[in-house]
């Protein structure tokens, strides 16, 4: 397998009882990108580089920048890494489409392990989803994982960097995208549906790892009924998916899986 653009060798020594022997690994790459709404700016956040188009789109549209719905803003490409990355948007969004972005405006860096990090206010989000037709049986849900599993090539390449997919309700995978940092992956996947005119077909939300208050919320900005992860939810996760109506399912492993939430 070809190494991932968004993974970069490094050189190290690995120490053991009884040697040090050096080793190159691929390590996944971080790196800031600086989101500005009207040249206004909105947030910078630590991201692996690859759609930021993407990351944008699903960010906005989950703190409540713009409806689920509205016509996609424009964003340009203000400036790009010495590599080549983009470092730099600006989305273009009329006044009447704007909603009211001073009340989730982050004031601080938005690090890769922090959904909710500079936010000047938490604001709680109301209202159900609309419910999962189906619930998937445990041998569904493990293809779904093997299948997401299968993609998630800066993963295999670097051991440090968390998948989210979409599935449709008859569990065929509509997206999946990898970033360093949990939420980042969500946005780019509810991006990336966004923009192909999809996200009212993804039924089932997948994501590596655990799953917190932050996760549970884009699943209900973007309408998605149902949330399975890898690892734990949160007490707060599993309440909030309770109150919005969202199937939630945590520790799917091979042959198992635990629900917290049937709506």
């Amino acid at each position: 397998m070809s190494q991932p653009i968004n993974v970069r060798a490094y050189e190290g020594i690995k120490e053991s009882a009884t040697s040090l022997d050096p080793v190159q690994d691929a390590l996944t790459i971080e790196q800031p990108l600086a989101i500005a709404i009207n040249d206004e700016p909105f947030t910078l956040t630590m991201q692996t580089p690859g759609d930021e188009l993407d990351l944008a789109y699903g960010l906005l549209l989950t703190e409540g920048v713009f409806k689920k719905g509205a016509a996609l803003p424009p964003i340009d490409i203000k400036e790009k890494s010495a590599e080549g990355f983009i470092s730099g948007l600006n989305v273009r969004i009329e006044a009447s489409a704007l909603r009211d972005v001073q009340l989730n405006k982050r004031s601080l860096l938005s690090v890769a392990s922090c959904g909710i990090c500079g936010k000047t206010e938490l604001d709680l989000p109301k209202g159900r989803v609309e419910a999962a037709s189906s619930r998937p049986d445990i041998a569904t849900i493990d293809r779904m994982f093997e299948i997401m599993q299968a993609g998630q090539s800066a993963f295999l390449s670097s051991g440090g960097c968390h998948a989210a997919a979409a599935f449709n309700a008859s569990f065929e995978l509509m997206v999946l995208r990898e970033d360093i940092g949990r939420h980042n992956a969500v946005d780019k996947v509810i991006g990336a549906l966004l923009t192909q005119g999809k996200l009212s077909d993804a039924r089932f939300l997948l994501v590596s790892g655990r799953v917190s208050y932050e996760i549970v919320v884009k699943c209900f900005m973007a309408g998605i009924p149902a949330l399975l992860a890898v690892s734990a939810p949160s007490s707060l996760a599993v309440d909030f998916c309770k109150e919005l109506g969202i199937t939630l399912y945590g520790f799917c492993r091979p042959g198992r899986a635990t629900c917290y939430s049937a709506p």
